[in-house]
């Protein structure tokens, strides 16, 4: 065997492709935390969007008559798990359920432990849109998470 033929890899070689690839990881590492984090919110404005438009299906609902309602009360959801439970339709013969959405999102910033009605802070009508306080009803839902947005927004005001 020629001397050539058993010649490997010098340090140098070894060092200056161990620097390429630690570059490259650094690069990447922050692109895919932006990644998932725009995923996260894309998912937040999708599940406050179906929630919203499930409260205010309740609502109108409750306006027209098909949910029974006590005359000091709002119209709006007791609860966010109503809305995934139905209410009886009081117009209908057969009181036939109404249903307002399939299931209920959960928050994609809160603790996966947690159930998804627990993940959102909740809002009911008489509370000031400054200070969102729970109540007897569901005005309203927004995110507990803490930080902003890549908006610049706070998550709490999405």
């Amino acid at each position: 065997m020629t001397r050539l033929a058993l010649r490997g890899f010098t340090l140098v070689e070894l060092v200056v492709t161990a620097a390429i690839v630690g570059v490259l990881a650094t690069v990447t590492l922050p692109l895919a935390q932006l990644t998932v984090q725009r995923h996260k919110e894309q998912e937040l404005r999708t599940a406050l969007r179906q929630i919203r438009e499930a409260i205010d299906a309740y609502k109108k609902a409750a306006d027209e008559g098909r949910v029974a309602r006590k005359a000091d009360e709002s119209g709006y959801p007791r609860s966010l798990d109503l809305l995934v439970a139905g209410v009886e339709d009081v117009k209908q013969l057969d009181r036939h359920k109404i249903y307002f959405l399939r299931r209920l999102p959960r928050d994609p910033f809160a603790d996966a432990a947690a159930e998804p009605a627990r993940s959102w802070g909740r809002r009911s009508y008489a509370s000031p849109p400054d200070a969102p306080s729970e109540g007897a009803d569901v005005y309203d839902v927004y995110s507990l998470a803490p930080g902003a947005g890549l908006n610049g927004l706070p998550y709490r005001s999405w």
